[in-house]
């Protein structure tokens, strides 16, 4: 049979003590936040904040895309459908208009939010009221403009093929300027869409063509390698995806290292509302050893990040 040992409690008079002197610390009176008077600008505010990891991922991704910005590099925002439906198309839009976000790339879903923001004005149905009765994602209008969409997609990609055709027809789309993907083609931004068969409620009606769409979000994926082939002094703003853009992410980047491009000093970050294990991985530690991570509100934080990289690119 083992022998239990017996312990003594432990002699403290001969611990080592040192000064609070010759100890490291994390936080300084430098550091603290200075409150902002009530008439400050924003540029005031920013500068009235704590010094501490957010605060400075924040700053170093808001300086990241202003100077690829100014080196002519891409920065790319990959949003999931949720940062359509917090209204936030107009900011990232604003952002290709500065010229400071140069390709946009969505899934499915972000896809049928900003679409139908453009034809409708409204968007982003509740399933609870809809799903038992079988018409959850049975609207047709939104099914016919996609799935035409992916057939023209066939030979410009499915990104292209929705900005297109809400930018030819005014008619149709009387809010064509609250698109993301209608400002990408307006502007001549790369957009894609990459496509998960079966995740969309437009794959559900009849006239869905899965040739048509798996072409159409192929010749995307293709498209978003040749960006990422391009991203050496780039950044990558992965906002609201969880699974599909991360993944999509991962073999772009791989597509374009085994092509030969030298992506070391790519900037990621990742906003999210919950830090995920995929975007974790994918985006931020396994491609870059400069990933970012900023947890929030997408609709608190993509406008603050906005404002502070136009601070930096005005700021010379």
């Amino acid at each position: 049979m083992r022998r239990r040992k017996t312990y003594q409690p432990v002699d403290l008079s001969a611990l080592r003590l040192i000064s609070i002197g010759e100890r490291r610390h994390k936080v300084r009176l430098e550091d603290l936040a200075v409150p902002a008077a009530p008439e400050a600008g924003l540029a005031e505010f920013f500068e009235s904040l704590p010094s501490t990891p957010v605060t400075s991922a924040l700053r170093e991704l808001a300086l990241a895309m202003a100077q690829a910005a100014k080196k002519d590099a891409p920065v790319v925002i990959a949003f999931g459908g949720h940062v359509v439906k917090c209204g936030l198309g107009p900011v990232i839009t604003d952002l290709m208009e500065r010229g400071i976000v140069t390709a946009v790339a969505t899934h499915g879903a972000g896809a049928i939010h900003d679409l139908e923001l453009a034809f409708h004005g409204e968007t982003s149905e509740d399933p609870a009221l809809s799903m038992r009765d079988g018409l959850f994602g049975m609207v047709e209008e939104t099914a016919g403009y996609l799935n035409d969409a992916a057939r023209l997609g066939r030979h410009r990609g499915m990104g292209q093929a929705i900005g297109d055709l809400i930018n030819e027809d005014p008619n149709d789309f009387p809010h064509a300027d609250k698109s993301v993907l209608a400002a990408a083609s307006r502007l001549d931004c790369t957009a894609t869409v990459h496509v998960a068969l079966g995740a969309d409620t437009v794959h559900m009606h009849p006239e869905a063509d899965g040739a048509a769409i798996g072409e159409a979000a192929l010749l995307d994926f293709r498209k978003l390698c040749a960006v990422v082939a391009d991203m050496a002094d780039g950044v990558w703003l992965n906002v609201g995806s969880a699974v599909i853009l991360p993944e999509v992410f991962m073999k772009a980047y791989t597509v374009a290292a085994n092509l030969g491009a030298k992506l070391d000093r790519m900037v990621t970050a990742n906003l999210d509302q919950i830090q995920h294990y995929r975007p974790r991985e994918n985006v931020l530690a396994r491609p870059t050893q400069r990933g970012l991570a900023l947890t929030g509100h997408h609709e608190l934080l993509l406008p603050l990040l906005r404002h502070l990289v136009l601070l930096e690119m005005a700021s010379e």
